[in-house]
């Protein structure tokens, strides 16, 4: 078998289709298992990786033509390949199976996929694309496709929800990615069906509701007459900007009262970034309170199979209701932004505090936002908020001192 230093000249010179009208592979020196195929009968140059599964059965597959992919880009998929094989994972039989087979070998191979976005991915199969999770990937036609996408927008509108072409979306974007997955993984899979290119996607509107200044105390009195364990999630929501799921999987162990700093680690943080959050006067004290009400592992307990709360929609309706103010527990994030930006904190500071990244320039690569330089913004976002939501401290209150 010839072997090369497979570059992208290298690749151009290569004939296809070959002298001997049978199909050659090249394999690269520096990858090993990793090579180009070209056609013995028309001009197609292909990416291939290859290598003995643990029972010592070879397999071969294809990554994509040459004309389709760059070089880096096969050879950064190739890794990956041959990384599934080594583990005993034969792309060719993952691939091959139906909707819920793909699924489940794309998150066997993929194991850093985060928990939100794996249950994102589940939920999506078992909800919009239910109907299709015994088809074989290769039964599933362009026109159906089509079909589906606009039926998943109308079945949600018709529940009365404006979420339904953001779920269409999602669905058949979930649905593109795991076909294109498994083709590279499967020669015999026609062209992925999925063929929604530009503006044939549902157009979303992406949703913009800070709750406004002058509607802040009327929302707060409504919140301070929740049941204890809604309230304080939603006033930790809005007084940290932590997305809802930061906030309602929150432990104890990520709560550290001796220096008054959240840390969430990476993987629990949306982003991958680890945030350590400096506690406000307002969040420490609320901390403090519920810490006090017993020893679970979580800061907002529940008795459901993860053991947090997970849903906050009865206590969001029950605020609705009491203020006619529409919003989500993501609008709190919102209200939080908007608020830190009128108290003119650098931009850097509020990246920092919402775990927004900072950028990639080399300036933005020198500023170390710590939690004692992130304390005095935090606390004055958190003083505007207590003045807007009409909180006073009591009579005789001492104030914390800051670090």
């Amino acid at each position: 078998m010839p072997r090369c230093k497979l570059t992208q000249k290298t690749i151009t010179s290569l004939r296809a289709p070959t002298a001997t009208g049978k199909p050659i592979a090249y394999w690269d020196r520096e990858l090993k298992g990793f090579g180009v195929l070209c056609s013995g009968k028309t001009n197609t140059r292909s990416y291939v990786v290859q290598r003995d599964l643990p029972g010592g059965r070879t397999r071969r597959c294809t990554i994509a033509a040459c004309n389709e992919m760059s070089l880096a880009e096969a050879k950064e998929a190739a890794r990956g390949l041959l990384v599934d094989m080594r583990r005993g994972l034969d792309p060719k039989a993952k691939a091959t199976g139906t909707l819920q087979q793909t699924l489940d070998a794309y998150l066997l191979a993929n194991k850093d996929i985060k928990p939100s976005t794996r249950a994102m991915y589940l939920r999506l199969l078992n909800s919009h694309l239910a109907p299709w999770r015994d088809r074989p990937m290769a039964s599933i036609m362009p026109v159906e496709v089509d079909g589906l996408h606009h039926a998943i927008a109308a079945k949600v509108a018709k529940r009365g929800q404006h979420s339904g072409h953001a779920a269409a979306n999602h669905a058949v974007r979930m649905l593109k990615m795991l076909y294109t997955w498994a083709a590279h993984r499967d020669d015999d899979l026609p062209r992925n069906p999925v063929r929604i290119r530009g503006s044939e996607w549902h157009k979303v509107t992406p949703k913009r509701r800070p709750i406004a200044a002058d509607q802040l105390a009327s929302w707060y009195r409504a919140v301070m007459e929740l049941p204890p364990l809604g309230r304080d999630y939603l006033l930790l929501t809005l007084f940290t900007g932590l997305r809802r799921r930061e906030a309602a999987a929150l432990t104890w162990d990520e709560v550290d009262f001796n220096e008054r700093v959240i840390r969430l680690p990476g993987q629990r943080a949306k982003t991958g970034r680890a945030l350590a959050l400096p506690m406000t006067d307002f969040v420490h004290g609320l901390l403090v309170a519920r810490r006090a009400l017993g020893n679970a592992q979580f800061v907002f307990p529940s008795y459901g199979a993860s053991g947090h709360i997970e849903e906050a929609r009865a206590w969001l309706d029950a605020v609705r209701q009491a203020t006619d103010i529409e919003f989500s527990t993501h609008d709190l994030r919102r209200t939080f932004i908007t608020v830190a930006e009128s108290r003119d904190i650098s931009v850097y500071a509020l990246k920092a505090l919402v775990n927004h990244a900072l950028g990639g320039s080399v300036t933005e690569g020198y500023i170390n936002m710590t939690p004692a330089r992130l304390r005095e913004p935090a606390q004055r976002v958190c003083d505007k908020l207590k003045a807007l939501c009409g909180i006073t401290a009591p009579s005789g209150a001492v104030k914390l001192q800051r670090k």
